[in-house]
């Protein structure tokens, strides 16, 4: 039998691991053996997972890298790189190594066109988390913005903020893990109050869609604008800066499934 093992260097709450987990899930769920190895325990009880110590690999192996340096391929049946990022993975850094691989995955063709590396390349969107419009909801409240995401200087979390509450939004509900103390205690603590309030990280997401009325999002960049693509199945407006990328393409669980099938040719 086929095993699809994801083996990446980031496990800890993000989009990328998002992306990891759900598509682990899509696989099982449609009876594709598929396990997701990391370095952190976030993953773990949401998806069949295990940490990079207790990978276990065979030449019959489906192996997807993410976020870790590309390896020598030892003959595996498939070797994928697939990338979540731009400037933190810059794969022209890489491209001695990029031999090794069979192809490169992307979420975006805007991600696809900053790297500006065409290796057997293709352009999957992620699998995006099944949310409820909130108007189906009969949810009605005030005015509450929410900024959604990590909390450091490149998704610039206090100029949502500000941009929030300069618009009149009543309250700001912060959801996000902190990445960059330095940066949340100069930038974010100022700013935190009676209309400014530190959620934390949340898993649930409809529970984040369904308390707020407008999500604002400053990012410097974004390979996949996931909070986009979140508000627009939740029905919650979003504002965003230009920079943080376009429209984000949504595909149906089958249409994803289908591309990767292609890809890994199994199916």
């Amino acid at each position: 039998m086929v095993e699809v093992k994801i083996v990446s260097g980031w496990t800890n709450p993000g989009g990328s691991t998002v992306a990891n987990i759900n598509l682990c899930n899509l696989f099982n769920d449609n009876g594709i053996d598929c396990t997701l190895y990391g370095r952190h325990d976030w993953h773990l009880d949401k998806c069949k997972s295990g940490y990079f110590w207790g990978l276990d690999s065979s030449p019959d192996d489906i192996i997807i890298l993410h976020y870790v340096t590309i390896a020598e391929n030892p003959g595996f049946r498939k070797f994928i790189l697939s990338c979540h990022e731009t400037n933190l993975y810059p794969i022209k850094d890489f491209k001695d190594a990029l031999a090794q691989l069979d192809s490169i995955h992307y979420v975006s063709e805007s991600q696809k066109a900053w790297h500006d590396v065409d290796y057997c390349s293709v352009v999957i969107p992620n699998v995006v988390s099944k949310l409820t419009p909130k108007k189906a909801l009969g949810l009605v409240g005030g005015r509450t913005a929410g900024v959604v995401g990590s909390i450091d200087s490149h998704k610039q979390t206090h100029i949502s903020i500000e941009r929030a509450l300069d618009d009149g939004c009543e309250k700001v509900l912060l959801y996000g893990k902190q990445n960059d103390p330095v940066y949340f205690e100069e930038k974010i603590v100022p700013l935190l109050g009676i209309n400014v309030i530190g959620m934390g990280h949340e898993d649930d997401k409809q529970k984040i869609y369904d308390s707020v009325d407008v999500v604002y999002h400053s990012s410097q960049r974004e390979t996949y604008n996931y909070v986009r693509a979140e508000c627009s199945l939740a029905d919650v407006e979003y504002n965003g800066l230009e920079s943080a990328a376009g429209e984000p393409t949504i595909w149906s669980d089958e249409e994803i499934l289908n591309a990767w099938e292609v890809l890994l040719e199994i199916g």
